[in-house]
């Protein structure tokens, strides 16, 4: 038996067996360990409801400690820790709040509030963040795990927002997410909390961090790709440091989503059956382009045809449009994609051969680079690399060249394979097989297969009175144009778009004609659907 002192002075009896599911500290832990006699153990513990009463697993009814145990891998359960876990109210984090909890350790909830000040409220008016609390709320409840809420609207606001609103002024397309781990939830977080002395951060990332053992702890951690390659997070956090790295617990790196799902019905969590999260984080239920159009504003431009020049229509900023996008361009017999941008003149340029062959790219130029182990790796050449999330890889190397100013390296990633979604602005993450090693910034300068604009085209965008342009031409569809995507690889996908051949087919069936066309004509319209369908099936 073991006697334990709880605050109030009371005394409680507890058998040995109890004694790994404790939330102790490993700063009282660790000497114990050493002399490897547990029975010299002696501490305090703080008791939030009873005084003295009996430790009741952790388990919730229905599952055992035995269910658990495969689950916990990625939870350190080998001793208790102080962990401080970030809390969104989604199923991820409340399941990887539970697993924490069920491997013994001393967790604290926190719940970051990033959304904006008061002068915001009414244009924020739609989002769920006071859902989000209560739901994390309920979570802690159930486990007596105590929740804090920490404001970092201005931190969000100066290292994230300010820098996405500047990022698209300037035709370029970043990545909330990556920003937000590395600045907000594993950056302003920490140094909020840096006085609490916590072991460790975790959260609801589906990626691994292997962390070296006791007697090597002047080896650095290590980023792995979870167990679920289409849910894994890895891109969204290879930009941290080695000092952030270090800190990080990620229960789910183990656990396939679907297991996370089935957890979360077993510990009957309030939001077992919540939708996961969508889109960026500090916006909720608000749309990209009203964000956008709300801070950067609106200025007409037009829309010119890459390979003729031609003006097909108008468009309300270049700032709404990325490369390879094909929704709200709203012109007929498409699909039409963008395939270059003139920043200066408010120019975008599309076309409907954004899939051909010649066109794609596989060599391009990456800055700010982070290499997570504080170092560049031994060897440039294979790797792999990541450019969106998914779990699509392609084999690559990498030329390391020193920028003009000589401030920062610039490395010219070589693809085994063409890409046609590289966008400016966004991460290209660098693995060494399962091992994430670092990623960098793509840069706008790419190599001579962009693709070609016209001298015309060009012309036209350099005009400084467009209205000589005259009226936008009328545009002839394309029959050919139906086959266009489906045709496409699969890791061409753009967007997150749907692959399926059908669902594309008939996306693009449904966008030969313009709306206009089937409210006047709609038997004239159903007869040529029928005929492009009889072509595709």
């Amino acid at each position: 038996m073991l006697r334990l002192r709880v605050k109030p002075v009371v005394w409680c009896s507890l058998p040995i067996s109890h004694f790994t599911s404790l939330p102790l500290s490993p700063s009282i832990l660790r000497p114990v360990l050493r002399r490897r006699n547990p029975r010299l153990f002696l501490t305090r513990f703080s008791a939030s409801s009873a005084l003295c009463k009996t430790l009741e697993s952790s388990s919730p009814k229905g599952l055992s400690d035995a269910d658990l145990v495969p689950f916990l891998s990625c939870s350190m359960p080998s001793y208790p820790l102080k962990v401080a876990v970030l809390l969104s109210g989604g199923v991820d984090s409340s399941v990887a709040l539970r697993l924490l909890h069920a491997a013994g350790h001393s967790c604290t909830a926190f719940y970051l509030k990033i959304w904006f000040q008061e002068d915001f409220e009414n244009f924020w008016s739609e989002c769920p963040w006071d859902d989000d609390l209560k739901y994390a709320k309920a979570v802690c409840d159930q486990v007596d795990v105590p929740l804090e809420v920490v404001h970092l609207t201005e931190e969000y606001w100066r290292n994230v927002v300010s820098y996405i609103i500047e990022e698209y002024r300037c035709g370029r397309t970043p990545n909330p997410d990556v920003l937000c781990n590395t600045r907000i939830k594993f950056g302003a977080f920490m140094d909020a909390i840096s006085n609490m002395e916590f072991d460790y951060v975790a959260s609801g990332h589906y990626a691994n961090v292997i962390h070296p053992s006791a007697d090597q702890m002047d080896k650095p951690s290590v980023l792995e790709l979870s167990k679920d390659m289409v849910k894994d997070q890895t891109y969204f956090l290879s930009h941290l440091s080695q000092n952030q790295l270090k800190r990080l617990l990620f229960p789910l790196g183990c656990i396939p989503k679907d297991e996370v799902r089935k957890l979360a019905a077993k510990f009957n969590l309030p939001n077992k059956d919540r939708k996961d999260s969508q889109g960026i984080c500090f916006l909720g239920k608000i749309k990209f382009s009203e964000f956008v159009a709300r801070h950067i504003g609106e200025d007409e431009g037009v829309i010119l045809e890459a390979e003729s020049g031609d003006f097909l229509g108008k468009h309300r900023g270049f700032w709404f449009y990325t490369i390879g996008q094909r929704q709200g361009l709203r012109l007929p017999g498409g699909p039409w994609y963008v395939v270059e941008k003139d920043i200066k003149n408010n120019v975008v340029f599309v076309s409907r051969n954004y899939f051909s062959f010649d066109k794609r790219r596989r060599v391009f130029r990456v800055g700010s680079l982070k290499w997570l182990t504080g170092m560049p790796p031994d060897q440039f050449s294979g790797l792999q690399c990541k450019v969106r999330h998914g779990p699509s890889f392609y084999s690559c190397n990498l030329t390391m060249e020193h920028n003009e100013d000589g401030r920062e390296d610039i490395a010219v990633v070589h693809l085994s394979e063409d890409d046609q979604g590289l966008a400016a602005g966004q991460f290209a993450a660098f693995y060494k097989g399962r091992r994430c090693i670092g990623s960098g910034v793509i840069l706008e300068s790419w190599d001579d297969q962009g693709f070609p604009v016209c001298p015309k085209a060009v012309e036209n965008a350099q005009m400084e009175d467009k209205s000589k342009l005259g009226k936008p031409i009328k545009i002839k569809v394309k029959p050919e144009s139906v086959l266009k995507e489906s045709e496409a690889k699969d890791d061409t996908k753009i967007h997150g778009e749907s692959n399926n051949q059908e669902t594309t087919v008939i996306k693009q069936i449904g966008e030969v004609s313009s709306d206009e066309a089937i409210t006047t004509a709609p038997m004239k319209w159903l007869g040529s659907l029928r005929k492009k369908l009889l072509q595709v099936f």
